[in-house]
């Protein structure tokens, strides 16, 4: 195992983060937490026994709801008095979260930015005041299964990628040189981010340019679409589970996805590695991949703020961090050290990653991207369906 640094870590402030985590006294109360499945649900369990025992009056509730889910419902539940107290929700929906009025400020951000990686608390801050407690940090990189490629074959770059997967299934009928899932706009924009070209521009703020129809987001689409020559399966057959249960069958040689895969990945011995996403037709670095923050939102419903707030906050400590990693593979959102052979290949892509934007119009990116991706994979006009695209998301 290969021990990265992802940053030093200032003593006194761990000292002064921890210490923030103060024994309440009074009254038995429980905090609701909302979290998703296959990892986040077991940590948030067992982060909460181990918060009990230092907070006797607290019993932390888990229910299960989906990431992608829990700004829509906190909308519903929370001023019907039935929604969490604290929920996880991705850095790109902040914007809906603040305007809409779900979440409270972060009640020490002082602390937090502190001790937090930077990114996480840029991609946590709106109009100067940060929400929530950022948990963990995401990107996606280029898995390799190592019994179906060798390591000095990795691919750098796309063009390479589609050649060795064409030859690879060739040669290995019952099985795919490459997978991803070509449905999702989360993994699609990288063939949109040639020459630097960036969704709502170069700082993720432009409401009036998506920038995604731009001409050099068509001519990344078009190499997208020509991908279909390596992977000849429909968009419908490569939704999430199934290209995730290609790999992790050892039906796949490579495939674009994130660490919380590296824990499902590893229990089912697959011996692989992780390696920046190949470079675009025309550069010579990787592609730039979305980069996220997942935070612990204290809801503007809850009764027990103070509470709740507390809890968040410890989820971020030294110790509740590397329970999470190992229990997620998801990478820290702390300056901590951490012990793990594929962490490299994640910091790597992280240089060359940009956070999802969170200005309100990325709400209307997903289903409109999702829709376009799957119909250009599937033999679609790219430019047609890259300027209904822009016309869902910025009107016009």
């Amino acid at each position: 195992m290969k021990k990265v640094a992802l940053m030093a870590v200032c003593v006194a402030a761990i000292f002064s983060f921890v210490a923030c985590s103060k024994k309440t006294n009074d009254g038995k109360i429980t905090l609701t937490v909302w979290e998703s499945t296959n990892g986040p649900d077991e940590f948030i369990r067992q982060a909460g026994e181990i918060y009990t025992q230092s907070h006797p009056n607290v019993t932390i509730k888990y229910v299960n709801v989906e990431l992608g889910d829990a700004v829509g419902q906190i909308a519903l539940d929370g001023p019907a008095g039935k929604g969490a107290d604290v929920f996880a929700a991705p850095n790109d929906r902040l914007s809906s979260l603040v305007t809409g009025g779900h979440v409270l400020a972060t009640s020490n951000p002082d602390e937090v930015k502190t001790h937090a990686l930077a990114s996480c608390v840029k991609a946590l801050t709106s109009n100067g005041v940060m929400y929530g407690y950022p948990v963990s940090a995401e990107t996606y990189a280029l898995f390799y299964n190592k019994a179906l490629i060798k390591e000095n074959e990795v691919p750098k770059t796309w063009l390479d990628l589609a050649e060795w997967a064409k030859k690879f299934n060739v040669t290995h009928p019952d099985k795919y040189g490459f997978v991803m899932n070509v449905g999702e706009g989360y993994y699609t924009i990288i063939f949109t981010t040639g020459e630097g070209n960036r969704l709502f521009g170069e700082n993720g703020d432009d409401h009036e340019h998506s920038n995604i129809n731009s001409e050099k987001s068509i001519k990344g689409m078009k190499f997208f679409q020509a991908l279909r020559g390596a992977l000849n399966v429909p968009a419908s057959d490569l939704d999430t589970a199934s290209v995730d249960g290609a790999f992790q069958g050892g039906r796949a040689a490579m495939h674009i996805t994130g660490l919380w895969n590296v824990v499902p990945f590893t229990n089912a011995g697959i011996d692989f590695g992780v390696a920046p996403i190949p470079a675009l037709m025309g550069d010579s670095k990787p592609a730039a991949s979305f980069s996220g923050t997942r935070a612990m939102f204290v809801s503007a419903y809850t009764d027990h703020p103070t509470e709740a707030n507390d809890f968040a906050r410890f989820l971020m400590s030294d110790e509740m961090q590397k329970l999470r990693f190992k229990l997620t593979g998801a990478l820290p959102s702390v300056n901590i050290e951490i012990d793990s052979p594929y962490v490299g290949g994640f910091l790597e892509q992280l240089k060359y990653a940009f956070p999802m934007p969170s200005i309100p119009e990325m709400g209307m990116y997903w289903e409109a991207m999702n829709n376009a991706s799957k119909n250009i994979w599937d033999g679609a006009d790219v430019k047609s369906e890259l300027d209904a695209c822009n016309a869902s998301i910025v009107g016009k």
